[in-house]
């Protein structure tokens, strides 16, 4: 009997060396300058990150968790927020996005989504407005752009600080109009996963405010401006530059990933044909950095498929209100977010992944009932 092919959920290697000798030479670019933390590869990159956003500044930044935390911190210590100040924040998303908002000492509010989009849902927003709520997060999640007109009319109504966590859509949106430009400042990852990952960790934060982006740049130096000199009790972190390197190779490339994204989304779209599979619904611009369908028997499902050769994976299979590390959430009773954290499975979406592999994978999951 022939060997089943296995298609992984995601395989870094095949992505990575799809840029051929760009990266080494990057890399050997950086190793052979001897300069490794602040110097010309994350100068350029910030220049060339906040021309493709279509933001004045660009700050890089150890990983996409302290860009959010800085941000946090900065409006913190230019006393626009204040400690305890309420923040809205999709009750459907990564814990980073509410740990960042709980360390920084201010109060996250979860908002439940839309059922179809997953996104926040304004509506759900507008009825957890207090006198205390300062600022909102909107996640553009597994790609696909959550900032519309309702998004910028409740901010702008109602004076909230509106910050987009960009760390699944990079590149979403057209040219002056990308996700990561539409609030007051963004979050940005370069997880090796990403639609732009590095080599290691990495992130950034966008905005058009010169005197956050200063102060973003000044708290991940320790709270230094000026060497050896300590203004405010800032943290350590900071786009290195290997990592700098590596990322401006792939931003060069990133819109025609994005496309191929694109592309395989579309035909997943077209050809899945399960009745017992719900598809994603497109609401608005989709950069596809996952693709994330529902089951009601969801790990009977991956489990089937994996005996065909094919990986899946959950994002997320454990909301955060039902999270240990937010036990104060415990009795929140959030139907909408349990029940997409319940059902949602991961399809392989890469731009590694062949058509030929594509097809398999549509084959199984059309074929698969449980």
């Amino acid at each position: 009997m022939p060997a089943i092919e296995q298609i992984p959920f995601l395989d870094l290697r095949e992505v990575n060396a799809s840029y051929g000798e760009e990266l080494t030479a990057a890399i050997v670019r950086v190793t052979e300058r001897g300069h490794y933390v602040r110097g010309p590869e994350g100068e350029a990159f910030e220049d060339d990150y906040a021309r493709f956003i279509g933001c004045r500044s660009a700050v890089g930044v150890g990983n996409g968790f302290d860009a959010l935390h800085l941000i946090f911190q900065a409006y913190l210590s230019l006393g626009r927020l204040r400690p305890g100040d309420e923040v809205l924040v999709p009750a459907c998303t990564h814990m980073a996005t509410i740990l960042a908002v709980k360390q920084s000492g201010l109060r996250p509010v979860p908002v439940e989504p839309d059922t179809d989009s997953f996104l926040m849902n304004p509506s759900h927003a507008e009825k957890q407005l207090t006198s205390n709520t300062k600022a909102m997060v909107v996640v553009h999640l597994y790609g696909q752009k959550a900032i519309d007109q309702r998004v910028l009319d409740l901010a702008r109504i109602h004076k909230l600080l509106l910050i987009e966590d960009n760390a699944q859509a990079a590149g979403c949106g057209k040219p002056g109009e990308r996700t990561g430009s539409l609030g007051d400042a963004a979050a940005h990852s370069f997880y090796p996963t990403k639609n732009l990952g590095a080599l290691g960790d990495g992130g950034a934060v966008t905005t058009r405010d010169p005197e956050l982006a200063q102060l973003v740049r000044a708290l991940g130096n320790y709270g230094s401006v000026e060497r050896d000199q300590f203004q405010w009790p800032g943290f350590n972190s900071r786009l290195d530059e290997l990592q700098a390197a590596v990322l401006r190779v792939k931003l060069k490339r990133l819109d025609l990933d994005n496309e191929r994204r694109q592309t395989l989304a579309a035909r997943y779209l077209a050809e899945i044909k399960n009745p017992q599979v719900v598809l994603p619904t497109v609401v608005r611009d989709h950069v596809w950095h996952l693709f994330v369908i529902r089951h009601e028997k969801r790990d009977q499902f991956r489990e089937a498929l994996a005996v065909q050769g094919i990986g899946t994976m959950v994002h997320y299979p454990v909301p955060p209100h039902r999270q240990l590390a937010l036990a104060d959430w415990s009795k929140l009773s959030l139907p909408i977010t349990e029940e997409i954290h319940r059902t949602v499975i991961s399809l392989p979406l890469n731009t590694a992944l062949t058509d030929h592999q594509q097809e398999k994978i549509i084959r199984a999951v059309n074929q698969v009932q449980v």
